[in-house]
């Protein structure tokens, strides 16, 4: 499978495992599962934020969300420690979600661990990929 066959392939799956979503907002009159519409948005502000963006960051951008409605925010203490908990938790659970998809399509093991690391926000102002990824959420968001 060619790169770009296993990167429409990644997005094709990060967007049925998003598909689930139960929250949904409405986006020109039409509603989506709200993490579904976030990766489109991710995608889009990244090809315009940075066009030559490799092929990681663009698979990190795309599952950032991935299945986020599974860990609630309500399941950890309404504090500020219980929020970044849930924070560190979500993490995890995303890259591990992103991994499985990854690994299931054939991606290598540097391509997979890269995706991790990112997702995971590591090095963050040291590691311009990571980097990159946070400016394009702060710009989504």
């Amino acid at each position: 499978m060619s790169t770009s066959n296993k990167l429409q392939r990644a997005f094709h799956l990060f967007h049925e495992a998003n598909q689930q979503d139960p929250n949904t907002e409405v986006f020109d009159g039409k509603t989506y599962p709200k993490e579904l519409l976030y990766a489109q948005r991710m995608t889009m502000q990244l090809n315009s934020f940075e066009p030559n963006a490799s092929e990681a960051l663009q698979l990190t951008a795309r599952c950032q969300h991935i299945c986020r409605w599974e860990i609630a925010r309500d399941s950890y203490k309404m504090n500020r420690e219980g929020y970044l908990r849930w924070r560190q938790a979500l993490k995890r659970f995303h890259a591990a979600n992103a991994a499985a998809i990854l690994s299931e399509i054939g991606y290598t093991e540097e391509i997979i661990s890269k995706v991790k690391f990112l997702l995971e926000k590591k090095q963050l102002k040291k590691n311009e990929e990571t980097q990159t990824l946070k400016n394009v959420i702060c710009l989504v968001f």
